[in-house]
């Protein structure tokens, strides 16, 4: 990895937890991103350096905004001839200009392994005796961590600020109106595609993209487009393929940078999403760092050169035109 422990540390008080730039627009703040409607009728998004976790907001993590964007603006790049997306521009280390969209209500998450630590992971059903998971069978005798007969799709209900997504099925989300055929079956498609990219690509890089979960929006002439962010450390699961299958045989959880890392931390705490949030030492806080970051090497191959700016006036900076 390029970036040493030294930059890590000055990172930690270089983080973007908030914005204020309304005078670009109406502000919508999400879990991470915040983006504003900008007169030209599109959209800034900004990634922040906010982490969360079992979907609560649980601090920041140095760079982690400028990972995430320069990442998923790569991979809008590359699967825009697969899947049309909302990507037009970077505009900072850490925001990107994009088609204005009115989200799905849904999130559509592709599964390959039986894995995870959430109340919606495929893992916690398993275990728990079903057998049936978002409208799939499952077959007995699947070990943790290990490959599911075929990827999955197992679309998730998108909770309000502070509440839990919910696992359906396509049969549940028509049923209560949530989406409509049509509209969910195109989706479908474009989520195999997307993830049948991601894994090909990852495994000529040594990884296993273990899972991820994709959001889409509709345009103002109705087209349905990838919105918000593709196949990062937020959004995905990935594992190191050269010691995946001894540590599986070992019964050792597999190699990874991504978010699994906090999660275990948290969950070691005691904390899976209740109660008060436990606050992450600075150690915790680089090491997931150091991972988001490897992540982004790893996949595309290239250094990650953080902006070393004071986040707040280099946005105002890059922005102001």
């Amino acid at each position: 990895m390029t970036v040493n422990q030294q930059t890590l540390q000055q990172g930690l008080h270089l983080c973007l937890n908030s914005t204020d730039l309304d005078w670009l627009g109406t502000k919508q703040e999400g879990k991470v991103r915040d983006s504003y409607s900008l007169s030209d009728g599109t959209r800034l998004i900004v990634t922040t350096d906010r982490i969360s976790a079992f979907d609560r907001s649980i601090g920041t993590l140095p760079f982690k905004g400028q990972v995430l964007n320069q990442l998923a603006a790569w991979w809008f790049e590359q699967s825009k001839d697969l899947v049309p997306n909302h990507f037009l521009e970077r505009v900072d280390p850490a925001a990107m200009k994009v088609i204005e969209c009115t989200p799905l209500p849904v999130e559509f998450v592709m599964r390959a392994y039986l894995t995870g630590v959430t109340s919606t992971s495929v893992w916690t059903h398993y275990e728990k005796g079903e057998r049936i998971f978002c409208g799939h069978t499952l077959p007995d005798g699947l070990v943790h961590n290990g490959p599911l007969p075929k990827a999955i799709l197992t679309p998730s209900t998108k909770a309000e600020h502070g509440g839990h997504d919910q696992s359906v099925s396509r049969e549940e989300l028509l049923k209560a109106n949530v989406i409509g055929a049509k509209d969910f079956d195109q989706v479908a498609d474009f989520a195999h595609r997307l993830f049948a990219f991601g894994q090909a690509h990852c495994a000529k890089q040594g990884l296993i993209l273990v899972d991820t979960k994709y959001e889409f929006g509709k345009t103002s002439d109705g087209t349905i487009v990838l919105i918000d962010e593709v196949h990062t450390p937020d959004s995905s699961r990935f594992w190191f393929a050269s010691s995946y299958k001894q540590r599986l045989e070992a019964g050792l959880a597999p190699e990874s940078f991504d978010k699994e890392y906090l999660r275990a931390w948290l969950k070691g705490q005691g904390f899976i999403g209740e109660g008060a949030v436990p606050t992450l030492p600075d150690d915790v806080r680089i090491e997931a760092a150091r991972r988001y970051i490897q992540a982004c090497e790893s996949i595309y191959g290239q250094a990650f050169i953080p902006d070393l700016q004071e986040p707040h006036d280099r946005l105002r900076k890059n922005l102001s035109s």
